[in-house]
């Protein structure tokens, strides 16, 4: 397989998604492992590509931070609404509704009445974990549906791997590329978007849509461990 796995382009900008792409899931999003090799891994690749490397995740800021460090240049969590272009830069945010309380409060009965789901709270939205009951992701989209249909203009339900994502509009990786591709070091290079889901499709369009490509881990890689390796080869070719 390692043979047909795609060279990466001159000029190369690196936008990767975490869980699923760089790492692998785990029952909880705080469950999750990084391998010991991937912070140096990522840390060569920045170098190589002129620092143009950037995390594009759902995951917030700071628990991108958490798991990687400085190893990427530029970051994006909550699906684009928050980025930090540079490592000593702020974060910027994208003015987007709060979620309202009573929703919350609706979620967390919803999790309480099917043991092994999962609520993950974020800033602006909620994430519905089903990983360890799978029979319980239509009652939770149903579930979902039903709070999402109190404001369908300002909040969308967006499908993950064993989740339901409830987030507002305004905000998504395709926003996220748009914005990092237009400062340096990424401005004038050619985008790469490596992602494995649904989330990540806006990602890899916003990325093919600006002349550079977007690829699905599963269709070209296999897993992350495929990620991982054909990165370790792209690394180890550009010397």
């Amino acid at each position: 397989m390692t043979s047909h796995w795609p060279r990466l382009p001159d000029h190369a900008a690196l936008l990767l998604d975490m869980d699923g792409t760089l790492i692998e899931f785990a029952p909880t999003p705080d469950s999750v492992v990084v391998p010991p090799d991937l912070l140096g891994l990522l840390r060569r690749l920045r170098a190589l590509h002129g620092d143009a490397l950037a995390v594009v995740s759902g995951r917030p800021i700071a628990e991108i931070d958490g798991l990687v460090g400085d190893a990427p240049f530029a970051v994006a969590g909550e699906h684009g609404a928050a980025i930090r272009h540079a490592p000593d830069a702020p974060i910027e945010r994208v003015r987007m509704p709060d979620i309202p309380a009573d929703w919350l409060a609706d979620a967390e009965q919803v999790v309480a009445a099917h043991p092994g789901t999962l609520l993950e709270r974020k800033a602006h939205g909620f994430v519905l974990h089903y990983r360890r009951a799978p029979s319980a992701g239509p009652a939770l989209l149903s579930a979902m549906q039903a709070i999402c249909a109190r404001q369908p203009d300002a909040f969308a339900i967006m499908g993950a791997l064993m989740a339901w994502e409830l987030k507002p509009h305004g905000a998504d990786k395709a926003t996220a590329v748009t914005a990092l591709m237009a400062r340096a070091p990424f401005l004038g290079r050619v985008p790469v978007y490596v992602g494995d889901d649904v989330t990540d499709e806006d990602g890899m369009r916003a990325a093919r849509a600006l002349g550079g490509l977007g690829w699905r881990v599963p269709d070209v890689f296999g897993d992350p461990a495929g990620v991982r390796a054909w990165l370790a080869r792209e690394a180890a070719r550009s010397r």
